[in-house]
């Protein structure tokens, strides 16, 4: 059998590149999204392209959604190799341009959690056990340079003005997560690491970021095939938390 990946918000941008990447690796590749007809589109555009892929409904906030799609990939394929965590927002309250830290609303804290984090984990833990099936199971959490607090806290760094607090809190912590799981499962076949896509042009990134979603997906695309576990890496080098 094929790997099996399961890719997040695959209906677009980063997602979709991903999921476009993985296919071409040969592997069978679940596209996640919460909005059928995109993801119905998506997944038909890459089909004719000669890839085996298959669209998944999933609203990553929505236990349903996400105990359906857990369901089924068991039913289904009885495992899964890959899981990238791909889907995410910057909540539009928020504008990257300005250090939002002493005015960010708590609800827009409270959704930009629950999407980047607080879903993210949930999901993640009802996988691991398939994920455990497979011989060599990656578990990538797609974050951000703007999630590390060594780069945030140094001024010199061309990264360190860019400071919506929600956002960049929710990759932190993000981080965090992969570093405890990446320790809980040390001594299982998965191995669990952060990605950095760079700055891409997507609707998160914007049209004057300076790197194409093809360039932004090699990072993820990486690591569904890596050796080592608990880094946070962006084209082959490792970032500092």
């Amino acid at each position: 059998m094929n790997r099996i990946a399961l890719v997040t918000g695959a209906n677009k941008g980063l997602g979709l590149e991903t999921a476009r990447q993985l296919g071409k690796e040969g592997v069978t590749v679940l596209m996640a999204s919460r909005n059928k007809e995109r993801g119905t589109e998506a997944v038909k555009r890459l089909k004719e392209e000669g890839l085996d892929v298959e669209f998944v409904q999933l609203e990553v906030t929505n236990e349903a959604e996400v105990d359906k799609l857990t369901q089924h990939i068991e039913s289904t394929y009885g495992k899964l190799d890959v899981l990238v965590n791909n889907a995410g927002i910057m909540h539009g309250d928020e504008p990257t341009g300005v250090n939002t830290a002493e005015i960010v609303k708590t609800e827009v804290l409270r959704e930009t959690f629950d999407v980047n984090f607080f879903s993210l984990v949930s999901l993640t833990q009802k996988l691991i056990p398939l994920l455990k099936k497979s011989e060599a199971g990656k578990i990538i959490n797609v974050s951000s340079i703007l999630g590390s607090n060594t780069v945030q806290s140094d001024e010199s760094s061309p990264w360190s003005g860019i400071k919506p607090f929600a956002y960049n809190a929710s990759k932190t912590a993000l981080n965090s997560f992969t570093v405890h799981l990446a320790a809980a499962l040390k001594d299982t076949d998965i191995k669990v690491n952060s990605a950095h896509p760079g700055w891409v042009k997507t609707e998160l990134g914007g049209k004057n970021a300076p790197l194409e979603a093809p360039e932004g997906a090699r990072t993820s695309v990486s690591l569904s095939s890596a050796d080592f576990t608990g880094k946070f890496v962006h084209e082959g080098e490792e970032i500092a938390w």
